[in-house]
C-alpha cells in the first residue's frame, strides 16, 4: 500500500480569520518597531545586490525609489494589514503591486526572517543608547542629591528597623551605584546586539552574499555574527538585555519603596513634589506618591516579561515562537525601563529631605548601639557576644524607662555587666558622649566606602565621573549610528538620481 504523499509547497488561498486574529494581528501590532529598521534592511540588501551585478541597474534603482519612498512613510501610514500575514507580507504585497515581479529582487539570497531580525537590532540599539543615557540621568540627579545632603544625618535602616547613625547622602548613592552597573551592562549588551545578522540566508548561508560585510557597515553594525544559524534564531542576547533592564527597575523599585514609607506621615523623612502625586478624591487630606506605585509596578511588569521571554524563548532551535514575541516584548521592555528610569529621576531631582525629622528619630533611637559594643571590646578586654548581651539588656532597659540611646550612662552598663557577668567593667563615672553621638559615630566612618563626609563626597565624585563616562559613550554611539545610516541614505538618494551609489 503506497503512503499518503505528504503536502508540500507554499499553502494556496487566505490564511484563516483565527490565524489572522490571533497570529498576524499581533505581529502587526509591532510593525511600528520594525518599520524604519526593514526599509534601512531592504535598502542595503538592494545596494548589496547591485555592487555584486545580482540585480539589474534599473530594477535596483526602481526598487531604491520605491524603498526611499517608504522610508519617507510614517509606519502608521503604511497599510500594514494582518490578513495578508506578517508586516514583511504586507511590504511583499504594495512593493509588488508598485514594481510587479521587479519586487521579487528582494528575496534574492534572503529570507523574510533576516529583515525583521536586523530591524529588531536597529531598533533595540537605539533603544539601549536611550535607556543608559536616562541612567546616567538618574545616576546624576542622585548624586546630586546625595552632595546636598552629605551632613544630613539620618538612622540608616535594615529590616525597616533602625540599624546604625547614617546620613542621607550615603543612603541615596546605595542607589546611584548599582544604576550606573546596569548602565554599563546595558552599553556591553549593546555589543551584542549591534552585530549584523545580513547575509545570513536561512540556517547556511547563501551563494549570492559570500561577504557579508558590506551589510553589517552600511548598517553601522560593529562587525558580523559569524555563525550562519545562530546568526538567524539566537535570542540569548535578548535574554540578558531584558534582565538588565528589570536589574535596573528593581533597584529604582527598591528606591521607591523606601520613599513611599518615609513620606508617610509616619516617617515623615521625605516629601514628594507635588507634580509626582496624586490627589485622592474621596479623602481631601490625601497626597498620594502615586509616581512610585508607577515605578514599583512597571518593575513588576518587566521580570513578567523576562519571565514570559525566558519561557517562550525555550523552544527547539529554528523555531519562530522564540522571536515571534520578542519583536514586540523587547522593545515595550525597553520602552517602559525608559520611561520610568526618566520618572525617577525627576522624582530625585525634586525630592525635598526633612533633615530634622531625620535626626529627631535618631537622637530618639539606639543606632549607637553597634559601636557601644565596639567601644567595650576596645577598652574593657571583653569579647564582642559578651558585650553585645550586656549592651541588648542596657537599651532594652533604656527604652523601657525613656531613656535614649544618647543618655545612656557607664553606670547602668555596669549594672547590667554585674547581673550578666558577675563583675563590674569599670565603665561608671566614664565619659561616653563621644561613643554615643551619632554625628560623632558618622564622622569615624573615614574608611573607603564609608559614611563620613569626606568619603561621601568622593564617592559623589566618582559617581559624576561614571555618569559622564556613560553620556559621552552614548554621544559617540549615536554619531555612529546616525553617520552610518547618513551615508546608507545617500548612496540610495545617488542611485536613484545618478546611477551611481
Amino acid at each position: 500500500m503506497n503512503a499518503r504523499p505528504r503536502r508540500s509547497g507554499p499553502p494556496v488561498g487566505s490564511a484563516a480569520p483565527e490565524l489572522v486574529e490571533s497570529g498576524f494581528t499581533l505581529e502587526n501590532a509591532d510593525a511600528p518597531f520594525l518599520h524604519d529598521g526593514l526599509n534601512l534592511a531592504d535598502i542595503a540588501h538592494v545596494l548589496d545586490l547591485r555592487r555584486r551585478g545580482v540585480i539589474p541597474e534599473a530594477a535596483a534603482r526602481d526598487l531604491q525609489r520605491v524603498l526611499l519612498e517608504v522610508h519617507d512613510t510614517d509606519a502608521a501610514h503604511f497599510p500594514y494589514d494582518p490578513a495578508l500575514g506578517e508586516p514583511y507580507n504586507s511590504r511583499e504585497h504594495f512593493f509588488v503591486e508598485r514594481l510587479g515581479d521587479v519586487a521579487g529582487w528582494l528575496h534574492a539570497g534572503r529570507p523574510r526572517r533576516e529583515a525583521a531580525r536586523i530591524a529588531l537590532r536597529l531598533y533595540v540599539r537605539r533603544q539601549l543608547l536611550d535607556l543608559v543615557d536616562e541612567v546616567a540621568a538618574f545616576a546624576r540627579e542622585a548624586t546630586d542629591l546625595a552632595d546636598r545632603h552629605v551632613a544630613t544625618l539620618m538612622p540608616d535602616q535594615t529590616y525597616l528597623q533602625q540599624a546604625q547613625p547614617s546620613t542621607f547622602g550615603h543612603y541615596v548613592l546605595s542607589f546611584a551605584y548599582p544604576a550606573l552597573r546596569d548602565g554599563q551592562r546595558l552599553l556591553d549588551a549593546l555589543g551584542w546586539v549591534n552585530r549584523s545578522p545580513g547575509g545570513a540566508g536561512c540556517v547556511n548561508g547563501t551563494r549570492l552574499l559570500d561577504d557579508r560585510s558590506f551589510i553589517a557597515a552600511a548598517l553601522g553594525f560593529d562587525d558580523v555574527i559569524e555563525h550562519t544559524r545562530d546568526a538567524m534564531w539566537q535570542v540569548d542576547g535578548l535574554i540578558h538585555v531584558l534582565a538588565t533592564a528589570a536589574s535596573l527597575l528593581s533597584t529604582l523599585s527598591k528606591l521607591a519603596e523606601d520613599l513611599e514609607i518615609w513620606s508617610s506621615s509616619e516617617f515623615d523623612f521625605v516629601d514628594l513634589d507635588d507634580g509626582y502625586t496624586r490627589a485622592s478624591i474621596l479623602m481631601p487630606q490625601k497626597r498620594n506618591p502615586y509616581a512610585l506605585s508607577i515605578v514599583r509596578g512597571a518593575s513588576g511588569v518587566v521580570i513578567g516579561r523576562l519571565t514570559g521571554f525566558l519561557a517562550v524563548a525555550k523552544s527547539p532551535s529554528a523555531r519562530s515562537d522564540n522571536l515571534i514575541f520578542a519583536y514586540g516584548e523587547v522593545p515595550r521592555a525597553l520602552d517602559l525601563s525608559t520611561r520610568v528610569t526618566r520618572l525617577m529621576g525627576g522624582v530625585v531631582r525634586t525630592l525635598q529631605v526633612n533633615a530634622g525629622r531625620m535626626a529627631q528619630e535618631l537622637d530618639a533611637g539606639y543606632t549607637q548601639a553597634t559601636d557601644l559594643c565596639e567601644h567595650i571590646v576596645q577598652t574593657c578586654g571583653v569579647d564582642y557576644r559578651s558585650a553585645y548581651v550586656v549592651v541588648g539588656r542596657t537599651v532594652r532597659e533604656a527604652s523601657r524607662r525613656g531613656v535614649p540611646g544618647r543618655a545612656i550612662t557607664g553606670e547602668m552598663l555596669d549594672q547590667v555587666a554585674l547581673a550578666e557577668t558577675g563583675r563590674a567593667w569599670g565603665l561608671t563615672g566614664r565619659d561616653l558622649a563621644r561613643v554615643l553621638d551619632p554625628a560623632a559615630i558618622v564622622a569615624s566612618r573615614t574608611g573607603t566606602g564609608g559614611a563620613a563626609p569626606a568619603a561621601v563626597r568622593a564617592m559623589v565624585a566618582q559617581c559624576r565621573q561614571q555618569a559622564r563616562e556613560l553620556e559621552d559613550t552614548v554621544r559617540g554611539r549615536r554619531q555612529d549610528l546616525d553617520g552610518a545610516t547618513a551615508l546608507l541614505l545617500e548612496r540610495a538618494r545617488d542611485l536613484v538620481g545618478t546611477g551611481v551609489a
